[in-house]
């Protein structure tokens, strides 16, 4: 039985680790930064930060304490700690760091510009805020596969397909980011790929129930489950024999200077 931050690294995790590293170089992270990681999760930010910038001193919060939990006992160091925490109402004075990120999470805060003006708040002026979040519309093939194939299985799973999520076409978040207020906006897509080893390696961590598409697949009935299960194994391998699998993901990326 895993548990939720092993889940979470199964499914997830491959892509935001690659994704972390492309992110920190975005967002401009250099030597003896302090960074506030907002949504930490199992800790990819913590990890690419730590990797670019030793001596950075880096801060990551979540609201889930298993994530934290499982971050802490992976990556916590001298200079790197978590915590438990609402993004809405960052447990830290103003000014506390020179730069406020967070990957793959905004989108999924009920008040997300209440968060990035918390982050604002808690970042020093002339810093950078920064936040990512997946194209699920057309650019996340992992999922856009799967829901694609879900919502011609079952035309009702149109209403939890991902590329309704807030925040995820071009130009949303940029948009959020000058409703805050915050200065000389820039923005990116980052690109990654990811290789799956089998059919089973990109299938079974969809039934570990982790985001709207693994709580999707975990729901199903085992009927409906194994056709959806046939119809993607066809939908990426065809007819022919088990075989590795490559799949691309991109993300909008946006940054922006926290005002004098």
């Amino acid at each position: 039985m895993f548990s939720a931050g092993d889940a979470y690294e199964w499914f997830m995790g491959r892509w935001s680790r690659k994704l972390a590293l492309s992110f920190v170089e975005f967002a401009g992270v250099q030597s003896g930064d302090s960074v506030l990681d907002v949504g930490s999760g199992t800790g990819a930010i913590t990890a690419a930060v730590a990797t670019a910038s030793p001596s950075s001193r880096i801060v990551g919060i979540d609201s889930a304490a298993a994530f934290v939990a499982f971050a802490q006992a992976r990556r916590a160091g001298e200079l790197i700690r978590f915590g438990v925490a609402d993004a809405r109402q960052l447990p830290f004075a103003d000014r506390s760091f020179t730069r406020a990120l967070s990957l793959l999470n905004l989108n999924f805060i009920p008040d997300p510009g209440k968060a990035l003006l918390e982050m604002s708040r808690v970042t020093q002026p002339g810093g950078t805020v920064a936040a990512a979040v997946w194209d699920y519309g057309q650019g996340m093939e992992m999922l856009r596969v799967f829901w694609n194939e879900a919502v011609a299985l079952k035309p009702e799973a149109d209403a939890q397909d991902e590329r309704h999520m807030r925040l995820s076409r071009n130009g949303q978040l940029a948009t959020l980011f000058h409703e805050q207020r915050l200065k000389d906006i820039a923005s990116e897509a980052l690109t990654i790929e990811t290789r799956f080893s089998s059919f089973d390696d990109y299938w079974l961590p969809f039934l570990e129930k982790q985001g709207p598409a693994g709580t999707y697949a975990a729901s199903l009935p085992a009927t409906d489950a194994e056709q959806l299960r046939l119809r993607l194994r066809r939908r990426l391998l065809g007819d022919g024999a088990d075989a590795p699998i490559v799949l691309r993901a991109r993300a909008w990326a946006v940054r922006g200077t926290v005002p004098q």
